[in-house]
Formats: structure tokens, sequence, C-alpha cells
């Protein structure tokens, strides 16, 4: 398990994380999305243990992480831009890694060299960005972490390597109880792969909690007239926003369908329809809900 309580770190003047404090269980894949500087890359090189935090305490498996060799080998972080030495090869970048890390898994390595469109002989400095991150991504899967932390791995990849990416991530966790943490403005591709999502914003967290449960709590709801009524008629239903065309509604309602659509029906409508919302569509509303200028942070 991992444990943030009450982070705080800064940057001089800048203060990335703000008293930040969540969970995230075994074997969950967690998406971490919030606007551009909200503190998502901060969180994760906090949590293993790049940086050490001004305030507050990050434990893996109920250890902290800063300077802590034991804890250190079952995590591994992939960076938005992975770091290599100029000589670095897959394959001898490997070599290295077959002495740093114990759960080394050298028949798993071999596997994912066959399956990846990559040269492993080849500098990685020298490759695209697609073509680092599926090399740092190799040598991160055949190290077997207990705890994964990807930052915008999805950046750079083609669709066919997304995929395959996507189920490598799904399948060690399946098979392994491994954990994840994903930082991501690509909302479409955590929508594929989490089962949790954290909001980050201005170094401090809106909200975690389930995707399930996070997208059932909110819906989008059309719902028209025959003749004009007045907008008054929607007081009380959890209205979170509306817009209007003639007597056709756009409403997005808190809430589950169970409660809204019965008071909906006894409006009479003649046309009514809800339907759930995308984590793109949930996290613009959180944000707007948040009182944020989703004009100046998207």
């Amino acid at each position: 398990m991992i444990e943030i309580k009450n982070v705080t770190k800064r940057f001089d003047e800048v203060v990335a994380l703000n008293g930040l404090s969540f969970e995230v269980p075994e074997g969950a894949v967690c998406g971490l999305v919030g606007s551009n500087g909200a503190g998502k890359s901060t969180l994760l090189r906090v949590i293993n243990g790049v940086f050490k935090p001004d305030g507050g305490e990050v434990l893996v498996d109920g250890e902290n992480t800063f300077e802590n060799v034991k804890i250190k080998e079952s995590c591994y972080f992939v960076p938005d831009f992975p770091y290599f030495y100029n000589s670095s090869t897959i394959e001898n970048t490997a070599f290295l890694y077959r002495k740093i890390y114990s759960g080394w898994d050298e028949d798993y390595f071999e596997q994912l060299c066959a399956t990846f469109p990559i040269n492993r002989k080849a500098r990685i400095i020298n490759m695209s960005k697609g073509m680092q991150r599926q090399a740092a991504l190799i040598l991160a899967l055949a190290t077997r972490p207990k705890y994964l932390f990807l930052d915008e791995i999805f950046d750079g990849l083609d669709p066919v390597v997304r995929q395959l990416v996507k189920k490598l991530i799904i399948t060690n966790v399946s098979d392994r109880n491994m954990t994840v943490m994903i930082a991501s403005h690509n909302l479409r591709e955590l929508e594929d792969i989490c089962d949790r999502i954290g909001l980050l914003h201005r170094g401090g967290i809106i909200m975690e909690r389930e995707l399930d449960e996070l997208k059932l709590g909110i819906h989008k709801v059309q719902i028209g007239f025959r003749e004009p009524v007045e907008e008054s008629i929607f007081d009380g239903f959890g209205i979170v926003n509306k817009s209007r065309q003639g007597n056709l509604f756009n409403l997005t309602i808190r809430g589950s369908e169970d409660e809204f659509m019965p008071k909906l029906e006894a409006l009479e409508p003649a046309f009514l329809e809800a339907l759930p919302l995308t984590l793109e569509e949930v996290f613009i509303n959180e944000m707007e809900g948040a009182g944020y200028d989703i004009n100046n942070i998207i």
C-alpha cells in the first residue's frame, strides 16, 4: 500500500505539493490527472524517494522511501524524460540491472525484447521519444517491480504499441498484484486501464476515488419538452451544468439514475436520455465545480 500523508514539497517560492493526502491500495492502477503544474510529476518523484518532502511523509509498505534501498528495490519509476547514458543500450543496461534488482526476470526480459519492435543493441539516446519509452518499459517490467510508476508513458507511442503497453500492465497487475500509478494528460488512455483516479490541482487533491464510482456518480442528460418550460423546474435536481436550445436542455446531474430519472420522468418530457460521462467530461465538470477557469488550465 502507498500512503501519502499531508505531504508538502516546495521549490524556492513555488509550492508544488500542498498538504496532499490519499492512499493507493495494493493491486490498484491509479491514474493521476490534473492541470499543468498540478504536482503530478513531483508527487511521483516524492513517492520514489527522488525528492524528500518538506513536510508530511510517504509510506510504501509502511516504510519511508527516501534513501531506503530495500523499498526502492521493489519500485520502478519511468519519468516523463527517461535518463540514459550516452552509451546506454537495452542490452548493457540490462547487464547492470541484473546486479541491482534481485527480482530481475531474464526469461521475461527476453520475451519483452521479442515483443517490442526495438533494437536492443542500439544506443537509446539516438531513438525517438516513443522508442525510448519502450526501452524504459522493457527494463522496468523485467525487474518485476511490486510498484510501477509511469509519467506520461503513452506520449509518443503509436496506437498499436499503446495497446501493447496497456495489455502488459494489466497482465502484471492481474498475475502479480502489481500496483501502478500513471500520471498523464491523456484521459482516454487512463480510462481504459485505471480503476482509481486522483485529480490534482495546484499541489492539492480535489478528489480520489474508484473510476466506476466517479463516472456513475455524475451523468449527462438530454431532456426535451413539447411546450416552453421555465428553467426553475430543475431546482433541487443537483444540476452541475445546464445549457438550453429552445425546448431541449442538456444537463449534467450529480447522483444516480435511480434517484433523478423518476423525478425527471414526472415532468412529462417528450424526450429523455441519460448517459455516463467520459473521464474527460468528469474532469472538466469537477474542475469547474471547484471554481477553476477551464479555459486557462486545459
